[in-house]
């Protein structure tokens, strides 16, 4: 299949503001206000890890053994601190010499700990970056193969920015998130309990003035988490929302610039960028208030524990090592407190960003292809539209009641004013929506029957809104073809008249369109379309508009072009130009979303009705009443 629509790209050029986001919007960005479903989308997130479950208890377990190793190390060096004091003390007082030999095995002891703790660290770092990178691999998969799933009203609802910001912004975060965080929540809560259990060892006097700072931190943490919680939730929303922004207003730069829009398009932008900022702002201010808050606490809790300390060293209750492997101890049991205090709020822009994302993922799709689809060895084109209705907004109907019965091999042109429905009929006929009542057959089987890759398979589209990728020209042609040889492309193009001007170009047809596709002019990007048509070669065809941005001489060759491809094919033809519709088989002439009227061009100019009416408006001056004041 041959197909030149936007592809998702935004057309009009006009930025988007507040209210122009539609329902579609509303069910995907859900308001800040609300409360985060915490719990749901953490299960939602483990279910992601569920495949990697082994490698991460391995991960777990190096994280507890690097953990343990470093928390029996001050311990051990603390013995090689009472045994150089002791051995000093006996040397001056002349009863015994320092025993450097066992200071020596416990400090290859403690080195050997420390080696080892910094190798399961590094493993377990190592094994969690391949989990993060698998797990945001298939997040990324399961977004872009969701996108290829949603209904068409979702999109013309929904800003682009906030979909592309899901996968530049939202996944990075997660992926970011499980790589530094989700192991240091282990390591970090075996660090408090191991380091709990050593100075329990030491002094339980002095562990219990080192635990009064627990509960004052985890009031000042609950704190500060109940406070940024929803600042970062109206970070991520925002975040998307500037990004929408963004990405419209550099597509639509010419006609922003046209109409004067520059200043209407930054006012729109400083909204939810100030909106932005003021929640970044906030989020990092109470993220960044954790640390300085938690160190004050914890020197408070220190200051105590080396007074006790000191006054429990006179009495001789315990040892200078002791001391200085409990003050080593305290120095570490804030510190992975802090780090779980900073981590609660990593993992809270986390669950926002994964909140978001599978949002999104549990959208509504497109029903799906049925379970035994009709299939046709030869598709002969009988196409039938049987008392269609259709409506983009419930009870607003777009088309209504309508019926034709197009013949195998008829050229059938579609007319009428603007807003009349024209291109909702293929867009229904293609299926990129289904019908609200009534039903669209082709050969007898109603489409709907049909699995959507083989019903578009059926059809060549040409757009009015050409639609061309980064790539080279044969590349762009080859799309609607991808096994076809370069010989074909380059018989396609030619009977596109697209082959002369393809090699003017630098490269010729390996010149690379840019992303805007704007190195080359409207008119060529329409051949080019047309050129994937005739490359595609379907059974039937629809043309919208497909010759409204090329020159006289350009639209008589390809309509001779025209001729050729669509003989012997069931072919629609949109045309607001009449004058290029005259040799049409059928001509239905549409109103108000109705059919009004339906034959060859001399039956309806005989009929003297509205397609009479709109056929002379483009050939008889139009007389215009001026008003008087007008000099």
């Amino acid at each position: 299949m041959s197909t030149t629509s936007n592809g998702g790209r935004r057309t009009s050029g006009a930025p988007m503001g507040p209210m122009d986001r539609g329902p579609g919007h509303a069910a995907f960005a859900m308001p800040v206000e609300k409360a985060r479903d915490f719990r749901g989308t953490v299960r939602k997130l483990v279910a992601y890890l569920s495949p990697y479950r082994w490698t991460l208890v391995v991960v777990f377990i190096m994280a507890l053994g690097s953990t343990l190793f470093s928390v029996v190390g001050p311990k051990i060096m603390g013995n090689a601190t009472t045994e150089l004091f002791n051995g000093l003390v006996a040397q001056v007082t002349g009863t015994g010499n320092v025993q450097f030999d066992v200071i020596a095995r416990i400090l290859l002891t403690a080195l050997g700990l420390y080696v080892l703790s910094a190798l399961f660290g590094y493993l377990q770092g190592w094994l969690m970056s391949d989990v993060a990178m698998k797990v945001t691999y298939q997040m990324r998969k399961d977004l872009m193969e969701k996108i290829h799933r949603m209904p068409f009203r979702f999109f013309d609802g929904t800003p682009h920015g906030e979909v592309i910001s899901l996968f530049a912004n939202d996944v990075e975060t997660i992926n970011r998130s499980l790589t530094q965080s989700l192991t240091q929540v282990v390591t970090s809560t075996a660090t408090v309990l191991g380091i709990l259990v050593m100075m329990l060892s030491i002094s339980w006097q002095m562990t219990l003035v080192a635990l009064l700072v627990v509960p004052i931190s985890g009031a000042t943490v609950a704190f500060i988490v109940r406070q940024s919680q929803r600042f970062f939730r109206q970070q991520q929303d925002y975040l998307g929302h500037v990004n929408s922004q963004v990405e419209e207003s550099f597509g639509g730069h010419l006609v922003i610039k046209a109409f004067n829009a520059e200043e209407k398009a930054i006012e729109r932008f400083e909204a939810d960028n100030a909106t932005l900022h003021t929640a970044a702002w906030k989020a990092l201010f109470f993220s960044g208030l954790m640390m300085p808050m938690m160190r004050f606490i914890g020197n408070l809790g220190y200051v105590f524990v080396v007074i006790l300390g000191g006054w429990l060293a006179v009495r001789g209750r315990i040892t200078v090592g002791d001391i200085q492997a409990f003050m080593q101890y305290v120095r570490s049991f804030t510190q992975p407190i802090t780090q779980l205090a900073n981590i609660s709020n990593v993992l809270q822009q986390m669950v926002a960003a994964a909140e978001r994302i599978f949002e999104f993922l549990e959208q509504p799709e497109e029903s799906p292809d049925p379970a035994h689809p009709v299939r046709l060895e030869r598709v002969r084109g009988h196409v039938t539209f049987d008392n269609v209705t259709f409506g983009y907004l419930p009870g607003q109907p777009v088309i209504k009641n309508f019926s034709a019965d197009v013949l195998p091999g008829q050229r059938v042109a579609i007319v009428g004013p603007t807003g009349a429905g024209k291109t909702t009929l293929v867009k229904l006929l293609m299926r990129f929506y289904d019908v609200d009542d009534g039903a669209i057959h082709i050969d007898g089987h109603d489409i709907r029957s049909f699995r959507r890759a083989d019903l578009r398979a059926m059809f060549g589209m040409v757009l009015q809104d050409t639609w061309l990728f980064n790539g080279t020209i044969m590349e762009n042609i080859r799309y609607g073809q991808p096994n076809a040889s370069d010989e074909e492309v380059i018989a396609a193009a030619k009977m596109a008249h697209a082959d002369h001007f393809i090699r003017s170009l630098p490269g010729g047809y390996n010149f690379v369109i840019n992303e805007e596709v704007t190195n080359i002019s409207l008119g060529q990007k329409q051949l080019l379309t047309i050129a994937r048509a005739f490359l595609a070669n379907p059974p039937m065809l629809i043309l919208d508009e497909a010759t409204s941005n090329v020159d006289t001489y350009t639209e008589r060759l390809i309509q001779e072009a025209m001729e050729r491809l669509m003989h012997g094919r069931t072919s629609f033809i949109i045309a607001h130009r009449l004058s290029t519709i005259r040799d049409a088989d059928l001509i239905l002439v549409m109103r108000e979303g109705r059919l009004v009227e339906q034959g060859t061009h001399e039956e309806l100019l005989a009929k003297g009705g509205f397609y009479a009416e709109l056929y002379y408006s483009q050939f008889e001056p139009v007389e215009v009443a001026i008003p008087s004041y007008v000099g």
